[in-house]
């Protein structure tokens, strides 16, 4: 016969029913096999490609238009001191760094500057991709640095963008890297379209995972304002004359419209980061950030920052699909310029390939 303190100690080995249904849930999500296929299947790099061709030419472009008064912004007597610069970031990011804190020279920010430019080109290139990666990075995040005080969100999305570029292969295809290898091995030149890796995964899952965290917490932090509740706070950013590039002023007229266009804008925000992974509702989130950035891009005079986001959304963009719209575009741009027709080079093809592909990377 069993003691009672026996009894309790058998009788707490064995977990009760809740607890096995908790372990239950969490095995399920973190089940090993659905982690991997998630993170480490090899996929082609034709999205990561294309985000490094327009981000790259995006990093070209927001860093040459410092170049209209750079010593007022980075020289050492700019609007922000280097002392200054390096105490605002102790006090948001510790332990940040930039090039930029240690020249003093105007000849040599200008050699820097210059030479960042170029960096950032052969990234949109993809030339000598794996190591201009890693320094486009790196001298990214140094203008950040070194810039306090005069960022907004395009900055840190060009900073997110290089990134993940510099973690995956963003040279593989559509690069003069993927060029030069034909050439060096032209019995392998087919098979580079086709060439799949586990780091093109692991780079394009980063930037989804980040841009729904990016969406979640902008959806949520809009839920604070009264605005968003009210359905007022489109009005009153189409209504700001200050970022006003296209007036829209008349929709005023119609106030249950804005009312409707402002509550579907915080909808889509919030729940971004669940309904773009089911192949039903990711083309509707997508065709929303499409609409959404594109209306703060032409509309709020934010084109940059606008364009950054949709290529930043370019990443629930199936690799297969990225890659049938590209052969497509460049097919049917060859036929108006040569007068030429391809048989079966047509869009429906391409729309049933799309609506095909169930993943994301």
């Amino acid at each position: 016969m069993k003691s009672r303190s026996g009894s309790r100690a058998a009788s707490a080995s064995v977990p009760s029913r809740s607890d096995r249904g908790r372990r239950s849930v969490w095995a399920s999500l973190l089940d090993r096999p659905l982690w991997n296929d998630f993170w480490f299947t090899p996929s082609p790099a034709h999205t990561l490609a294309m985000m490094r061709i327009l981000g790259g030419a995006m990093l070209f472009y927001t860093h040459a238009v410092w170049t209209l008064d750079l010593p007022s912004f980075l020289g050492p007597d700019a609007w922000i001191s280097t002392e200054l610069s390096r105490e605002m970031n102790q006090a948001n990011a510790p332990g940040a760094w930039s090039l930029f804190w240690y020249v003093d020279s105007p000849g040599l920010l200008w050699a820097i500057h210059i030479a960042a430019l170029v960096i950032f080109a052969m990234l949109a290139a993809g030339l000598f991709t794996r190591t201009v990666s890693i320094l486009a990075w790196l001298l990214t995040l140094s203008y950040c640095h070194r810039l306090q005080g005069a960022l907004y969100g395009l900055d840190q999305v060009n900073a997110l963008l290089a990134t993940y570029l510099m973690i995956g292969p963003s040279g593989a295809v559509w690069s003069i890297d993927s060029l030069r290898a034909a050439r060096r091995e032209p019995e392998l030149a087919g098979n580079l379209q086709a060439r799949t890796s586990v780091g093109a995964t692991i780079a394009v899952r980063l930037v989804q995972v980040h841009m729904c965290v990016i969406y979640f917490f902008g959806g949520i932090s809009k839920l604070k304002g009264t605005d968003w509740w009210d359905g007022s706070a489109l009005w009153m950013a189409l209504s700001n004359y200050e970022y006003q590039s296209l007036d829209l002023t008349w929709l005023i007229r119609f106030p249950a419209f804005i009312a409707l266009l402002t509550h579907v804008t915080v909808i889509w925000e919030t729940f971004y980061c669940v309904l773009v992974w089911p192949r039903a509702s990711r083309w509707i989130m997508l065709s929303m950030a499409l609409l959404v950035h594109g209306g703060i891009a032409v509309a709020m005079g934010m084109p940059t920052f606008g364009l950054a986001m949709i290529i930043g959304n370019l990443a629930f963009v199936p690799a297969p699909v990225m890659r049938g719209v590209v052969e497509y575009v460049v097919r049917r741009s060859k036929e108006m310029r040569f007068g030429k027709s391809a048989a079966g080079s047509s869009l429906p093809a391409a729309a049933s390939k799309l609506a095909r592909c169930g993943t994301p990377g």
